[in-house]
């Protein structure tokens, strides 16, 4: 299997961190301190599978609708963003726990170069968003005659 995600020792870091200030109290939506790094709360896990044909990344994304997410591909990146709002306490409900992330997320993975970007397809159903990138011919090496005078 052909890997997309490029390794990131900076990102975990980042990930470390929003678990230290999540578990201390410090998130941004607390409003007690601010967040070392202005990334997202959290990000949607995914697989990503390859077959002959193509290339299938699928992302978890329950309770979502599909007017919450953008995916787009530009210079070679596939990205996947959106925002899982946060339900607000009413006064018939009031809310004792909260376990699931919310906020914005951005996820971004570097497509292979035998991809064929004008190909994506997305579907989304039951809170799983499947991409699908077909893999396009691998381009044969152009000959070049040089003349010599």
């Amino acid at each position: 299997m052909s890997n997309i995600t490029r390794w990131n020792p900076i990102n975990e870091f980042e990930d470390l961190m929003n678990r230290y200030n999540r578990v201390f109290g410090l998130s941004r939506n607390g409003g007690e301190g601010k967040d070392v790094f202005s990334r997202s709360d959290w990000a949607p896990a995914v697989d990503i599978k390859e077959t002959p044909e193509a290339f299938t990344i699928e992302a978890e994304l329950p309770g979502m609708d599909k007017n919450d997410v953008k995916v787009t591909v530009h210079d070679g990146v596939l990205s996947i963003e959106g925002e899982r709002k946060h339900e607000e306490e009413s006064t018939d409900k009031k809310l004792h726990r909260i376990e699931r992330y919310y906020g914005s997320f951005l996820r971004r993975f570097t497509l292979p170069d035998n991809v064929d970007e004008n190909s994506v397809k997305a579907a989304f159903k039951d809170g799983l968003l499947t991409l699908t990138v077909q893999k396009a011919e691998p381009k044969e090496p152009k000959a070049i005659e040089v003349d010599v005078h």
